[in-house]
């Protein structure tokens, strides 16, 4: 059964995270455009779930699966869309993980969602902070069940997704 653990902000995640994006550059060669470094271990000073979440943007999304075989090689367990349609998703350690990687194609509006949360949270500490007491909450009220840690998480999320959107938008 998976613990549900969130600590303290690594700067070694942002080391694992290059280790592993160099890794995937050379699985995915030509066919990758960009990895971004997502989710909370991106944001310092949030506390996080300990697994390096990886967006990989690719050129082509239904290339991506004739790579499962050297994903595998690494460590990696392909799980296809995984619930979500135009997404090819990995995980790496079993029920210890270490990482997940989110792949999209090129265009995809996930891509904005996650790039707008990751910079909103980053430009905005008390948010931040407010987010990484809920997910303490969370984790101390649900240690043995994500589920019940990922819903109560769910509705603070979408929130904090819409205003990063707005402010992503002007951004730009």
């Amino acid at each position: 059964m998976r613990r549900v653990e969130v600590c303290s902000y690594k700067d070694q995640w942002v080391v694992e995270f290059n280790e592993e994006a160099e890794k995937l550059e050379c699985i995915f060669g030509s066919e990758l455009i960009a990895i971004y470094h997502i989710g909370s271990t991106s944001v310092p000073g949030l506390v996080a779930k300990p697994v390096i979440d990886m967006m990989p943007v690719v050129k082509d999304i239904s290339e991506v699966d004739q790579y499962n075989e050297a994903m595998q090689e690494i460590g990696y367990v392909a799980k296809g869309e995984n619930g979500l349609s135009g997404r090819r998703y990995f995980q790496k350690g079993g029920d210890n993980r270490s990482h997940h990687v989110h792949m999209y194609q090129q265009g995809s509006d996930e891509i904005i969602r996650h790039i707008a949360f990751r910079d909103y949270v980053r430009e905005h500490p008390d948010e931040a902070k407010e987010y990484g007491k809920l997910k303490e909450r969370l984790a101390e009220q649900f240690p043995y069940d994500m589920e019940s840690y990922l819903d109560g998480k769910d509705l603070f999320v979408k929130n904090l997704e819409q205003k990063a959107l707005e402010w992503y938008d002007r951004q730009l």
